[in-house]
């Protein structure tokens, strides 16, 4: 045997190992066995660097130092998930989804697992990329920490794919974080407050040789491309097994929402038994042909549900009632509690929403407050406890000038919200829009985060953020921790913006009720800012989906004189304010005024491409068949039930080759 055939034997033999050890838990060999294995592999490696493998199982200790994580755009986003609370959510669920489809529903009945969500690209069986969720579309690529933890596989068992992407959540389990908290506390410092946040933090660290060191875990549920060969999510999670992940087992097949119900019931109690935390079980359509039909909203697949274990709550006494000032104006009173620990962090603050929420509970300061972390996130005050209430106590008084600028306050009718109508001169309200501006989902300018937004105000540099085109290195240079290189890329991230598209401007410049969804429409129709900012309110209703609420603040918004002059600035900085046109080149109005409902399976081209011809060649995608419906585009496999809707109703089903005639 050759030293290239010793080394890939080697490296096999240690892949097996460790996948038996971190995947499967049953190990066939002693640590010491595998060390020794380890060091040969080692010297093997050192002593001929011409057979390296990214990929050799002596690299998972480490060692990569990443400065800065570059920012990746998923290929596939990576949605959120709606929540439900109750059997009844499930059954709304469930009536709507059987509208959408038709035959039988199965369900695939998964635990939500609490850690830090992650995307794994895989070519020809080996690990490439590993990226965080980060806001679903982009995320960190955190290749090298992800690397070292060994029950990610960095070979694959064969038969796989060519390329794919699988998801899944990187977590820490108790027994390793009571260690790590052990050996903080020996050596006098602050223990970590809860595995979740601690697996998040472990992933950006700098140095994989200490993410190394940290037991991560990694619990892998969704396989993402088109080239399987397999038709239920069910199906995926043994298939990904087989490949060498470690998908949990804990997922049932149920043919029934009862059952579902039953598995849920079963784990709000058997899993404080399991070696992880977890926050709930997710309830997937197990057909992904049935999932490819119903798709997706603007936030959430329609084929998935997360149902959240009650939340744990705790009581705690109710200090103070602060005011924060939003973007837009919104006040929001926040609570300031005792401190309190609830579901493994330290709570010190909930939001309080509005005045009639205060009301409503009659809220008042030292009174004993029980609190609850809302979708175990947000912490909120969900009762007050009426015995403990002080003798002396007064109801609160709701604030009427703006904390910030004294400014008084306004109220719109049907509003539950009070505002600071001080656009132009409430220090919260500029800063809030230029970090709206410069966000992930608006214009992503890298090298400039919230902090130095509020140091640039505050500093007098810029006061809205037409003013950061104008900025110089000399200019940020004098501000606290700015050095030189952070400089040069802060320069250089406000130049890259301007390369933005303009259904993403529209979004950063923060017109009122104009959402990521809303502002593309807007987009769409409109094609460019001299068009939108020219539209009446009776032609902004008229738009797809935008009613008169958003159609009024859009002619608000750009009939202010110093919005006008903030939009003719940024137009004259060379920042993206109509659709391009090269993107225009493939629009047509051909299909104006036309609603499609498309079914079936496509073979000339995808579905996801179909509903984005119809979009692009001015017509609108519907997911279910009405009198509204003009045409159905009709695949192989059509469901039954929607072919005799379109029939019975009248409404013209078409091929896709006459659809692919209809736009040529």
């Amino acid at each position: 045997m050759n030293i290239e055939q010793q080394i890939t034997q080697l490296r096999d033999e240690l892949r097996q190992h460790n996948y038996n050890y971190y995947v499967l838990d049953n190990p066939t060999i002693s640590d010491y066995d595998f060390d020794i294995k380890l060091k040969e592999l080692q010297a093997l490696e050192e002593a001929h660097p011409e057979f390296y493998d990214a990929n050799s199982p002596t690299l998972r200790v480490g060692g990569e130092v990443t400065k800065n994580f570059k920012t990746v755009v998923h290929a596939h986003r990576m949605y959120s998930l709606d929540n439900s609370y109750s059997l009844e959510d499930l059954k709304d669920w469930e009536t709507r989804i059987k509208k959408l489809v038709d035959g039988d529903v199965q369900y695939t009945c998964e635990l939500k697992y609490d850690g830090a969500s992650i995307n794994l690209t895989y070519k020809n069986g080996a690990l490439v990329q590993a990226v965080t969720r980060g806001d679903g579309v982009q995320g960190d690529d955190v290749t090298a920490n992800v690397k070292t933890i060994n029950s990610v596989p960095l070979q694959l068992k064969p038969p796989f794919p060519e390329q794919f992407e699988i998801r899944g959540e990187i977590v820490l389990p108790f027994d390793g974080f009571n260690k790590m908290n052990e050996e903080r506390i020996a050596n006098g410092e602050e223990p970590y407050r809860n595995p979740r946040n601690t697996a998040s933090g472990s992933l950006k660290l700098q140095d994989s040789a200490e993410v190394a060191k940290r037991p991560l875990d990694c619990l892998l549920y969704g396989l993402v491309g088109s080239n399987f060969n397999f038709t239920t999510q069910f199906e995926s999670l043994e298939r990904a097994r087989q490949m060498g992940f470690k998908a949990p087992k804990e997922s049932k097949l149920c043919n029934t929402i009862d059952e579902v119900f039953e598995f849920i019931n079963h784990w709000d109690h058997a899993r404080h038994e399991l070696p992880y935390e977890t926050d709930g079980v997710v309830v997937k359509v197990n057909s992904l042909y049935q999932q490819e039909e119903l798709g997706f909203t603007a936030k959430a697949p329609r084929w998935a549900i997360a149902y959240k274990f009650k939340a744990e709550q705790v009581s705690t006494v109710l200090n103070e009632i602060t005011y924060q000032v939003g973007r837009t104006g919104a006040i929001t009173p926040v609570a300031n509690l005792e401190p309190v620990e609830l579901a493994g962090t330290i709570v010190k603050r909930a939001s309080l929403h509005n005045a009639d929420q205060i009301e409503k509970l009659d809220i008042r300061v030292g009174d004993t407050v029980y609190v609850e972390k809302g979708g175990e996130i947000i912490p909120k005050i969900i009762a007050v406890n009426l015995e403990e209430r002080p003798v002396d106590s007064k109801p609160t008084e709701y604030i009427t000038n703006c904390p910030e600028c004294n400014t008084p306050l306004e109220r719109i009718e049907g509003e539950a919200k009070h505002y600071c109508p001080n656009y132009n001169g409430c220090n919260p309200q500029i800063i809030g829009r230029i970090q709206h501006y410069i966000s992930r989902k608006a214009m992503d300018i890298e090298g400039l985060g919230g902090e130095t937004v509020a140091l640039l105000v505050n500093a007098g540099l810029i006061s809205n953020f037409a003013d950061l085109y104008e900025l110089t290195k000399e200019d940020i240079l004098p501000l606290d921790r700015m050095a030189e290189k952070s400089a040069d890329n802060l320069i250089a991230g406000i130049e890259a913006s301007k390369q933005i598209p303009f259904e993403r401007v529209l979004f950063a410049i923060g017109i009122r009720f104009v959402g990521e969804t809303v502002a593309k429409k807007l987009a769409q129709h409109y094609k460019s800012i001299d068009a939108l900012q020219n539209a009446s309110i009776e032609e902004l209703v008229n738009v797809d989906e935008i009613g008169t609420k958003i159609a009024e603040s859009v002619v608000d918004f750009f009939s202010n004189e110093e919005n006008q002059k903030i939009i003719s600035r940024l137009k004259s900085y060379g920042v993206q304010l109509e659709i391009s046109a090269e993107k225009l080149a493939n629009q047509t109005n051909k299909l104006e005024g036309n609603i499609f409902v498309v079914s079936g399976v496509f073979y000339q081209v995808s579905r996801t491409d179909l509903k984005k011809l119809i979009e692009d060649n001015g017509g609108k995608v519907s997911s279910s068949i009405s009198s509204k419906t003009n045409y159905v585009v009709a695949g192989d496999k059509m469901g039954p039930s929607k072919k005799e809707k379109a029939e019975k109703i009248g409404v013209e089903i078409i091929s896709e080759e006459d659809f692919l005639l209809m736009i040529k």
